[in-house]
């Protein structure tokens, strides 16, 4: 039922009436809100997308939050074809009506967006060369990181200055990329309405309050701007507390408080090169509002899998002097001579008269294999075996969605009727034509930045790489599209590339594997931000050909950004991101980078082959066989026993949870956990209303704050090269206070 059909229904009424269902009295609740038995947002996510909300709180409180007074009871039949499918905390974010003559790209937008998309791009170029704030990096509105990924870790570990042409174009490349891939998954994640993107909710309800005037109640968007803002300033103004001023407030440790001169005790209560036992932090850069955006069961998973692998298995392996420990460190990401010195890759290169790249096979019989730390080698095994457990667990619980899209494109027909699409349907999308240039252009920019050889590699290993990406973005992009969980790709594809390499004699240079890497696998970063955007514009019912316009622009912008910021950072930080010298703050460690290069050094430089003939590295290659049956044992056990829910056990998830390295910084999950618990368990089940109201809100606020923060940071004291001078709080030796750490 559109507004032309019923013109005596007024969006803002509505708003407003339901304004007054959400601020009911708990008194007079019952006469407000009408009891949903079994609603089909229950129904169908918890038999097929393995994650319901139903599950996790109970039915009682999922009925406080269907708001249905008389006149939505007669404007919209939540159990008609229309809605039905629709989850509740959609209906209640969402608008269901649109008017298609409003104009969409304005020069205001135009404008707009630039300058939001030149701020994001520096936040979030700053953001991967310091230890936290990574996974909000890849939401921070802005794409084309990789084309700084090669130059940077060129510069750090192999004294290359790459040329800017080849480092931009393969960036664009790259990134543009990611939207042809994104495309063969769009009618699956974007049009189906039971895959949330949890993120895009709590973009759109910010959005949603700050359009009061048109959309929603003026008194409820009131509220909620004032909330907005009182917590972006007070988050602006907070972070430059644990950012600058005091730091000891970034990593509470008080274990060491009591025992400071006690190295086990230390080591087990610091968050900053020890495993974080208690630690507490009170920087928002180590928690971010996946506090809110991630479902709750979906925050206990992850943090199960930090205990197991940080406050169980590395205290085993390090008081036990286990796989390694102390000859290797325990808490790096590096790679170690047998006797635990540091690797010297660069000398088993050299350059032969044709200036090709050769292995120096007598320097590798001198220095032998290239080792790793405990928790970098289970963090192998984790990864492969998220990376195999994504493919299986979507086959199990994702299939009949899969197949009713499949069956659809058969028939020539909608796959999906729901108001949403029913809205979007309006509008035209790309043509096949628009999707096959979209296409060819970063194909082709992609392979004449191949050729000129200067990525160092081989041209075949390209379209290899085409075909793993391809087939990763499904799996990936589902779980994402279900939790709001980024899972990362993981070793799987360094794997490939070392075999390959090893049977064509490729050069084996790790930069190489790093350009095989970003094609094959990280593309999907990209491609989920493009996803992301997407199911935005579907929320709010913008015509598909804009929303595809507005981010081609914001990539080609956004691009030289990175690239510039990268540079500074590396002109004025490259003694703490190289390693050289260590960070006091415990910041600009650019591990990111150093992992990267790790695994180019094991898998292409030093190759699989020799790698997995050692005893050392051969259990973890057991990981795809546990990704294989942990997923299958689940599924049969939610199917014997449904009503015990196994199917949130996403076993994705806890294995890619336990291959995040947190390196040197174990501060954040456990305080993230309980702010976690405190607004996804006990307000979203027990103040619910409130939850609606403020959650996303909140969220949204707090990391804008810490954007900004940033940003300020970065502008007038970071270029400026000003300096905190050290006090109790900003100890120079530990600001946690944790002095035996290193005895």
């Amino acid at each position: 039922m559109s507004k032309a059909e019923n013109p005596e229904i007024h969006p803002v009424k509505l708003a407003a009436q339901r304004e007054e269902a959400l601020l009911t009295p708990e008194s007079d609740k019952d006469e407000k809100f009408d009891s949903i038995n079994s609603t089909p947002y229950e129904k169908n996510e918890s038999k097929t997308l393995g994650y319901d909300h139903e599950a996790e709180f109970g039915q009682a409180k999922l009925n406080d939050f269907a708001i249905r007074d008389d006149e939505n009871e007669n404007q919209y039949d939540w159990e008609s074809d229309e809605f039905k499918n629709i989850p509740e905390i959609v209906r209640n974010t969402v608008s269901f009506e649109d008017d298609p003559t409003l104009p969409v790209i304005t020069f205001r937008a135009i404008v707009l967006s630039a300058l939001f998309c030149t701020i994001g791009s520096i936040v979030s170029q700053i953001s991967y060369f310091r230890t936290t704030i990574i996974g909000i990096a890849a939401n921070a509105g802005s794409q084309g990181q990789w084309a700084t990924f090669l130059p940077t870790n060129a510069a750090l570990y192999y004294n290359i200055t790459m040329e800017p042409a080849i480092a931009l174009f393969f960036g664009w490349g790259a990134s543009l990329l990611g939207f042809s891939f994104a495309a063969m998954v769009r009618p699956i994640l974007i049009d189906d309405p039971q895959f949330l993107f949890p993120l895009s909710l709590q973009q759109v309800t910010v959005y949603r309050s700050i359009q009061g005037t048109t959309e929603l109640h003026l008194e409820r968007s009131r509220k909620q701007m004032k909330v907005f803002w009182l917590v972006f300033l007070g988050m602006f103004i907070w972070q430059f507390f644990p950012a600058f001023i005091f730091p000891f407030t970034a990593a509470l440790a008080p274990l060491c408080w009591f025992a400071s001169q006690n190295h086990k005790v230390n080591f087990i209560g610091a968050g900053r090169g020890g495993i974080g036992l208690l630690n507490i932090t009170l920087d928002w850069s180590n928690i971010t509002s996946t506090v809110i955006t991630y479902p709750y069961s979906v925050q206990v998973i992850i943090f199960v899998a930090f205990v197991i692998t940080t406050w169980i298995l590395i205290p085993i392996a390090y008081f036990g002097n286990l796989w390694g420990s102390p000859t290797y460190n325990i808490m790096s990401n590096g790679v170690f001579q047998k006797n635990g010195s540091a690797y010297p890759f660069n000398d088993l290169l050299y350059t032969d008269a044709s200036g090709s790249q050769i292995f120096n096979q007598t320097k590798y019989d001198e220095v032998g294999l290239a080792y790793s730390g405990a928790q970098y080698l289970w963090e192998i095994f984790m990864w492969y075996a998220s990376y195999i457990s994504s493919f299986v667990w979507c086959g199990l619980f994702l299939g009949p969605n899969i197949a009713h899209v499949w069956r659809s494109w058969r028939a020539r027909k909608a796959a999906h009727n729901d108001r949403l699409s029913k809205l979007i349907q309006q509008y035209p999308g790309l043509t096949w034509w628009e999707w096959v240039l979209l296409t060819l252009i970063p194909f082709f920019m992609l392979l004449g930045v191949i050729v000129t050889k200067k990525l160092y590699m081989s041209t075949w290993t390209y379209f290899v790489a085409l075909g793993f990406g391809a087939a990763a973005m499904l799996p990936m992009s589902l779980i994402y599209a279900v939790s709001g969980y980024p899972m990362k790709v993981g070793f799987f594809n360094e794997l490939v590339y070392g075999y390959m390499i090893d049977a064509k004699g490729s050069s084996r240079h790790p930069l190489g594997q790093l350009a095989y890497r970003i094609i094959s696998g990280n593309v999907w970063y990209d491609a989920r931000t493009v996803l992301e955007d997407q199911k935005i514009g579907h929320y709010f019912h913008i015509p598909p050909r804009t929303v595809v316009g507005i981010q081609i622009l914001a990539n080609m912008l956004a691009l030289p950004v990175n690239y510039g910021v990268m540079r500074w950072v590396i002109a004025s930080k490259f003694d703490y991101v190289s390693g050289k010298i260590a960070d006091p703050a415990g910041q600009w460690t650019g591990q990111e980078f150093k992992s990267y290069n790790t695994a180019g050094v094991q898998y292409a430089l030093v190759g699989p082959k020799r790698l997995f003939a050692s005893s050392v590295f051969q259990p973890v290659t057991y990981g795809f066989v546990a990704g294989a049956v942990a997923p299958l044992i689940i599924w049969l056990l939610h199917k014997k026993f449904p009503k015990a829910k196994f199917n949130l056990w996403n076993t994705t998830i806890f294995f890619s949870g336990a291959a995040t390295f947190y390196g040197n910084l174990s501060t954040g999950p456990f305080t993230t956990f309980i702010i976690g618990t405190v607004w996804n368990f006990y307000l979203f089940r027990y103040k619910r209303k409130f939850w609606n109201m403020y959650a996303y809100i909140t969220g949204a606020a707090s990391d804008t704050g810490w954007n900004f923060n940033l940003l300020f940071i970065f502008l007038f004291l970071g270029t400026t090269g000003a300096v905190m001078p050290n006090w109790w709080g900003n100890n120079k030796d530990s600001i946690e206070r944790c002095f035996a750490l290193n005895k």
